[in-house]
């Protein structure tokens, strides 16, 4: 007879180690199955050939995955010149090959060019939605659908290799881009065309893949030494400023009322609130000094009530 695993709470985010071959998903659910959890989440995904971080999140934590969307993305990218494909990576089948005539010289030059505000269409083959459906049942069916430009960031970009039809290239970007994306237009720049043959998800906001765990790691992990490896659930809002609350402000506020803040109103707009050092979750710090929930915390690193 099959045993039922009884299911826990769990808070915290896990820095994961996504390997090449799986879903994010598939990822998530290995993950929430070791640590027998109750509630579990990810914070955007990584395609099955790409590897690298990948933040879970368990319990409390799922409250602000939707921000850690919003958080800049560093990621080490291997293109193929030459090449371009129906899904501007490995896994599409090949729409033409052209020769690679370029120096390095032209290669650098081309690269400087995506550094800053740039526009950026998103490709068929995402998860992005129109009427209902992400946009890669579309392009599954032969249908492609007019997809608008829109704003990104490429705040550094940085060649790593160049040789013959490799180019390797270091990328910090805003939410959204899509290195795909990115890797097909300096091919288009380059006049040879291109695709992503690797990609590999170096930092997410606060969080860097030099503190991820691989999930063969986590298999041999028992459940107390799972349970330390989890990072502080405030870390997916790391990048957004901080606000200190005074006892009263903070039992207002988890009463939830708006209280008003005593100390000086120098900026405005989505903070970290805290008590001392217990984060008490995401507000919204208003001009007049009114403090309004966002998201709360209910429960603190210790499994215990707020």
């Amino acid at each position: 007879m099959q045993v039922k695993r009884i299911k826990r709470p769990v808070h915290g985010v896990l820095l994961l180690n996504k390997p090449v071959g799986i879903t994010s998903n598939t990822a998530l659910q290995i993950a929430k199955r070791l640590y027998q959890a109750e509630k579990a989440g990810h914070t955007g995904t990584l395609d099955p050939f790409a590897d690298g971080l990948l933040p879970l999140c368990f319990g409390e934590a799922t409250k602000f995955s939707q921000y850690q969307l919003e958080a800049d993305k560093r990621y080490r990218a291997v293109l193929q010149l030459g090449v371009t494909t129906t899904t501007g990576d490995p896994e599409g089948e090949i729409l033409e090959t052209r020769p690679v005539n370029t120096s390095g010289e032209q290669v650098a030059e081309v690269v400087s060019r995506f550094l800053g505000h740039t526009m950026q269409t998103p490709p068929m083959y995402s998860a992005l939605k129109y009427q209902g459906k992400p946009l890669y049942e579309y392009a599954r069916a032969g249908i492609t659908i007019d997809r608008p430009a829109r704003p990104v960031h490429i705040r550094n970009i940085e060649i790593l290799a160049w040789g013959g039809d490799t180019l390797s290239i270091d990328v910090t970007c805003s939410a959204g881009t899509y290195i795909r994306t990115l890797a097909e237009d300096i091919g288009l720049k380059l006049g040879c065309g291109a695709h992503l043959t690797r990609l590999t998800r170096l930092a997410s906001g606060g969080f860097n893949l030099a503190d991820a765990v691989t999930l063969a790691q986590l298999e041999q992990d028992d459940l107390p030494q799972r349970d330390a490896r989890l990072a502080a659930v405030d870390g997916l809002i790391s990048y957004l400023p901080a606000v200190a609350l005074n006892v009263a402000e903070a039992k207002s506020l988890l009463q939830g009322q708006q209280p008003n803040y005593s100390g000086d109103v120098t900026i405005t707009g989505l903070m970290r609130a805290y008590q001392q050092t217990t984060f008490l979750g995401l507000v919204n710090l208003q001009a007049d000094g009114a403090i309004v929930p966002q998201r709360l915390m209910r429960i603190n690193a210790f499994g215990e009530s707020l």
